[in-house]
């Protein structure tokens, strides 16, 4: 396995990356990742050098990301002790680049992941133009691949359409029995916000300007100036916006980065979690707040249509809509009962989105690839 972002990192891919390195070896396969690098972690692999860490320095707009120094020896030396069967590629950095080259050279069958979608990040940030060039470079990276996973049926059919890979929906599962509504605590409800009287709104994730920050802003600055003293307004999460973000909401708890421990007791403490990002291909932060029993309000894109159903197990809103988000945080704190409706149903739909059943499939899915291929957007 090849990333150019892992533990200790928390995001998304880290996430997925880890739980794939976890199952493999829980079902008796060798296996082994390639990763950055990050300052003042000492990495603990299993026995056995399961681990690479390549040299990685920090990317000036974001030093949360890590720029991996290109390796290729050393990466091919290390591959080659091991005599993968399988390479799977996770990310398309440097690190993912090495281990493309790496299978394509040497007659390895490839697997890669599509966890990102960067032609929207490049409208985000105002490269629009380069698009096209951004879907023709994903498309030539991804071809060598026998299956390219992805966690979600619409950005599968999106890399069918524009012809890039051989995609797979994979990666879309939670960990139902971590994400729990069990793990409420008192004692969390007291430090954020003084005890149940009060409606603990939430929003978890990297806080960067993909992630619609902007209507994150406008939309509790509203349902603030409804609320006053009913909600408090809770962040988990650290990036490049969170100094700007703090500063338009001093009123709002910001916890940064949680390990998965103290994040699962978090979502379960709170009441309402908020996800207005519209550029998800799985969004699993919005299936971990529902795992928790959580009622979410999520925008109506990208990878939140597959896994909130509208006023049946959470709310959608239009992705640039703050009043609409206003509106709908005013509606759930003023309304608990229906809020725990939307809850309880949220916890029953994430459960057929558990882990294990997809865990299995994934050892299927690499059979199938390291023999033959898999079929476009097989599930």
């Amino acid at each position: 396995m090849l990333s150019d972002t892992y533990t200790p990192q928390v995001n998304g891919v880290t996430t997925v990356v880890a739980r794939i390195m976890r199952v493999l070896r829980e079902f008796g396969h060798e296996a082994v990742v390639v990763a950055p690098r990050y300052p003042g972690h000492d990495p603990d692999p299993p026995p056995g050098d399961a681990e690479l860490r390549i040299p990685s320095a920090p990317f000036p707009p974001y030093p949360a990301i890590r720029l991996s120094l290109p390796q290729f020896r050393t990466v091919a030396r290390y591959l080659d002790v091991f005599r993968p069967d399988l390479v799977h590629v996770a990310t398309e950095g440097t690190i993912g680049l090495t281990g493309r080259r790496y299978a394509v050279r040497n007659d390895v069958p490839l697997v890669t992941s599509y966890h990102t979608n960067f032609p929207q990040y490049a409208r985000h940030y105002g490269a629009g133009l380069i698009e096209p060039l951004v879907w023709r470079w994903l498309r030539w990276f991804h071809g060598p691949a026998r299956m390219t996973q992805t966690p979600g049926e619409a950005v599968c059919n999106t890399l069918v359409r524009r012809r890039i890979g051989r995609p797979v929906v994979w990666g879309r599962g939670v960990d139902t029995s971590h994400f729990h509504p069990a793990r409420r605590h008192a004692g969390w409800r007291r430090w954020l916000a003084g005890g149940d009287d009060t409606t603990i709104v939430l929003h978890v994730g990297r806080l960067a300007r993909e992630k619609n920050l902007d209507v994150l802003a406008a939309a509790w600055t509203l349902a603030r100036r409804d609320l006053g003293q009913r909600a408090t307004f809770v962040i988990a999460g650290e990036g490049p916006a969170t100094r700007g973000l703090v500063a338009r909401m001093p009123w709002v708890r910001q916890l940064g980065f949680l390990d998965r421990g103290r994040l699962a007791t978090l979502y379960a403490s709170a009441d309402v979690c908020v996800l207005p990002s519209d550029t998800e291909t799985c969004g699993l932060v919005a299936l971990e707040a529902m795992a928790s029993g959580l009622a979410v309000i999520a925008a109506d894109a990208g990878g939140f249509r597959e896994s909130v159903t509208d006023n049946v197990t959470g709310l959608l809103a239009a992705p640039r809509d703050a009043g609409e988000f206003a509106a709908e945080i005013v509606a759930l704190v003023r309304h608990p009962v229906w809020r725990r409706e939307l809850g309880a149903a949220a916890r029953d739909a994430a459960t057929q989105r558990d882990v294990v059943p997809e865990n299995l499939v994934l050892l299927d899915q690499y059979a199938a690839a390291a023999i033959t291929g898999v079929a476009p957007c097989a599930a």
